[in-house]
């Protein structure tokens, strides 16, 4: 039986506790540890936890033996904690974005390998029937080399979303929708189709005057072969509409699903190709629905692969490809210029200090509330 903590009792935290809470057979959540107690307690209550709680993170590690430390902290802690709970001998299980900097996600990739313990990086995304059939499709290839990819990762939040203390920061939040909302689409597309040779973007903050980051980010990313991706984040979407899009030489697939086939007719105009649109539709249904979705079905495979001794699906490799990426984006539309991947060290934003001092602020962040009364958040990730 693994013994569990959550550090960080915020909105995302009751999405973790669901989770643990599913596979009674496997774990046991026995801490919880929120700067403000009365979070944890109520968390504590509200699920009728037998757990201790503890308002300083260090205290849970120093004096509670558990196996199992979910991050659910703002951006800028994750480090820290990741870095001293793998040294204290737990796993861990860190929300997304996994760090401020590509320098902190190379000292939390380094301390579990030291360690010899699990990182993984939550992208509770990946875990959904219509992604998971989405990756099948397009290993079997049948839809010829990918030419041009569409990544919409659509989100609204209203101007008093930056309003709490830690959003809206460079400092706290690291960044804007590109890094806190398309963080889940980002990591699927570098999941689905690898890392860019080079990436061009634009940034701008249109409706949120509350917060020093983007509200919206457009990428382009090319390829060594040519083809071309393009990234939307975004948090001025009514409706939510979010979807991956992979236009491929011979056909075209998507989630939600989504397929066209085409051949040339003799002038170069399209004609019908009902036979791969077939094959294609075969090999999206030929794959099983999950058990478990969602932040369930990351739990599970966590627990899994530490009762297992086996291998995450999203370890802090995965992870860091994708602040990587994130990172690419940032610096390109600062400097407005085309940045090349890989990311090295001498990016002026590799380092969370460097981001500070050279990340451009829309506005000054105002307002700042302590906590919100209404605790309900969406995740998004339905795919239908």
């Amino acid at each position: 039986m693994l013994k569990v903590a959550i550090i960080g009792t915020g909105a995302i935290c009751p999405s973790h506790v669901k989770s643990y809470l599913q596979f009674p057979s496997q774990c046991k959540i026995v801490a919880l540890c929120d700067i403000y107690p009365e979070k944890a307690e109520k968390i504590k209550q509200d699920f009728n936890l037998d757990a201790h709680v503890f308002d300083n993170y260090q205290d849970l590690i120093d004096k509670e033996e558990v196996d199992l430390i979910s991050i659910c902290t703002p951006p800028y802690t994750h480090a820290d904690i990741a870095i001293n709970s793998l040294d204290a001998g737990k796993h861990v299980l860190v929300e997304k974005p996994m760090a401020s900097s590509l320098e902190e996600c190379d000292a939390m990739v380094e301390a579990g390998k030291r360690n010899n313990k699990i990182l993984s990086v939550v992208a509770q995304n990946r875990f959904t029937t219509p992604m998971m059939k989405l990756k099948h499709v397009l290993e079997t290839e049948l839809m010829g080399p990918i030419l041009h990819t569409q990544v919409d990762s659509y989100w609204w939040r209203g101007h008093s979303y930056y309003d709490l203390w830690w959003r809206g920061t460079w400092e706290k939040e690291g960044g804007g929708c590109t890094l806190n909302h398309a963080v889940h689409h980002i990591d699927i597309f570098q999941w689905m189709r690898g890392m860019p040779s080079e990436i061009t973007a634009v940034t701008s903050n249109t409706a949120h005057d509350n917060a020093e980051v983007e509200d919206i980010s457009i990428a382009i990313g090319r390829y060594q072969n040519g083809s071309l991706a393009q990234i939307t984040s975004s948090v001025v979407h009514h409706g939510e509409e979010q979807q991956l899009i992979f236009q491929g030489k011979k056909a075209r697939v998507s989630v939600p699903w989504k397929v066209k086939a085409s051949t040339s007719k003799e002038n170069g105009f399209p004609n019908d190709d009902p036979e791969l649109e077939q094959l294609l539709t075969e090999a999206f249904n030929s794959q099983p629905d999950l058990e478990y979705e969602g932040h369930p079905g990351q739990i599970e495979n966590v627990l899994d692969a530490i009762i297992e001794n086996k291998p995450v699906l999203v370890d802090g490799i995965q992870g860091r490809q994708t602040l990587e990426l994130i990172t690419a984006i940032y610096e390109s539309a600062n400097y407005q210029r085309t940045v090349t991947l890989p990311l090295t060290k001498e990016s002026p934003f590799y380092t969370r200090e460097g981001i500070l001092q050279n990340a451009k602020h829309f506005y000054e962040k105002g307002a700042s509330v302590e906590n919100f009364s209404d605790t309900e958040i969406t995740t998004g990730g339905k795919y239908e």
